[in-house]
């Protein structure tokens, strides 16, 4: 089971090095705007080699464009052991509200 918050939070959320937030959208989609602070791994990378990407260590948070991407790699990575957080809506609700 993993853990899921509003993608409006995230501003809020304290990044650290114990935690990253995950753009999982292409890498074009990411050029053209993106959550300060967040990486881009495409999510056929992720699920592909998520042992080359995570660490069972650290704390992922993780949004696509409208969220149906990241609740199911979400649920992907955390039956795999990994600590995720989707964060709900996705980048265009992101976007809205700023």
């Amino acid at each position: 089971m993993y853990d899921s918050i509003d993608i409006k939070e995230i501003d809020r959320i304290n990044i650290s090095n114990n935690s990253c937030i995950i753009d999982i959208r292409d890498k074009y989609e990411y050029i053209l705007g993106h959550i300060r602070n967040s990486i881009n791994i495409p999510c056929n990378y992720i699920l592909a080699l998520p042992d080359k990407y995570l660490d069972f260590d650290k704390i992922y948070y993780i949004y696509c464009e409208s969220g149906s991407k990241s609740r199911k790699i979400c649920s992907y990575l955390s039956e795999l052991g990994y600590k995720v957080v989707d964060l709900i809506g996705g980048y265009n609700e992101y976007i809205d509200d700023k």
